[in-house]
């Protein structure tokens, strides 16, 4: 496995990074906590010893869910979670609603006044059962608040040890620079995939230029980069995938004949697709690391081996040349 530093720090994560989104069950059609648990402790084993997780995920149980895979081997593990989506205020922003296990109305808000980023920080720490978290982002950003007003709670969680670094989630370059008034920001967490590369034009150079560090999370676009998604493909209720624009017609199609063009760079590797997706993700500039999720050890195992093999440039520039031959809509 490989390693890098968080941005310009000394704290060391994996970069291949297991993301908790999809064991917390919200939004992917649930999950089983047995095998969750399972996945992260084999992550752990196989050297793929850093978890990204957030209170939202599940409504707090993707964090219960860690707390339980990392218990005894806290030494052995880096932490990452978020503040700043909440479930139980109708303050800050209405972002969107959504629903609970029981099927329940929940509405979503951005929320990242100071006093409520103390008290979800503590939170978390409860729920992960330590008492500090190594990188604290921000999941979105609150319009309500300003941001020097955020980071001002988040440095002196820092100054009381409660966490290691901090970091951003889905923030915009101006917002870095805002936040960066008042702490040092270390990483930024973002979507980024074969399919969805929107951040090359700004935020990638920004991090090349300053150190930070990019954690790219969906680099499979949610499965759809797996190959395995077809358009006869059942998705369990309350799966929100089958809404987003990358599964929609001509979309799925598409990428899917994409796929087929690059299979045999896989094979020559002795890769699935997926593997080679995570491998070609590993390898764009300014990545400190990508969030692999998996809901069961067998799947952590098939993500640690893109870790293990290398692509040339030649193979870099190959993908490349396919990707350039993509045309998707996102509109749709």
């Amino acid at each position: 496995m490989e390693f890098a530093n968080i941005g310009n720090t000394d704290i060391p994560i994996s970069r291949l990074t297991f993301g908790a989104w999809a064991i917390g069950g919200w939004m992917w059609g649930g999950a089983d906590e047995k095998d969750a648990v399972q996945a992260m402790e084999a992550s752990i084993d196989l050297g793929m010893t850093t978890i990204d997780t957030a209170p939202v995920y599940g409504f707090g149980k993707s964090e219960k869910l860690v707390g339980k895979a990392i218990k005894n081997k806290r030494e052995k593990v880096q932490i990452l979670t978020k503040y700043g989506l909440s479930w139980d205020t109708n303050r800050g922003k209405f972002y969107f609603n959504s629903a609970n296990e029981k099927g329940e109305k929940v509405a979503i808000h951005t929320y990242a006044d100071p006093e409520n980023v103390i008290k979800e920080c503590e939170d978390s720490l409860r729920r992960l059962e330590t008492d500090y978290i190594d990188l604290y982002q921000i999941h979105w950003a609150d319009p309500t608040t300003p941001i020097e007003s955020t980071m001002e709670a988040v440095l002196k969680l820092r100054e009381q040890g409660k966490i290691r670094a901090a970091g951003v989630s889905n923030y915009k370059v101006e917002q870095m620079k805002i936040a960066e008034k008042i702490i040092t920001i270390e990483t930024n967490q973002v979507p980024y995939s074969m399919v969805l590369r929107d951040i090359e034009k700004d935020v990638v150079p920004y991090c090349l230029e300053t150190g930070k560090g990019i954690l790219a999370y969906s680099p499979l676009q949610r499965g759809i980069l797996t190959g395995k998604i077809t358009s006869d493909y059942h998705f369990n209720e309350g799966d929100h995938r089958p809404t987003t624009p990358f599964y929609k017609e001509p979309n799925l199609s598409r990428i899917n004949q994409f796929l087929k063009s690059i299979q045999p760079l896989a094979d020559d590797h002795g890769l699935s697709l997926a593997q080679l997706v995570l491998r070609w993700t590993l390898a764009q500039p300014a990545v400190n690391a990508v969030l692999a999720g998996a809901r069961n050890p067998q799947q952590v195992k098939e993500n640690v081996k893109s870790a293990d093999v290398r692509l040339d440039k030649t193979v870099i520039e190959e993908i490349n040349r396919h990707l350039d031959n993509l045309h998707l809509n996102l509109d749709v």
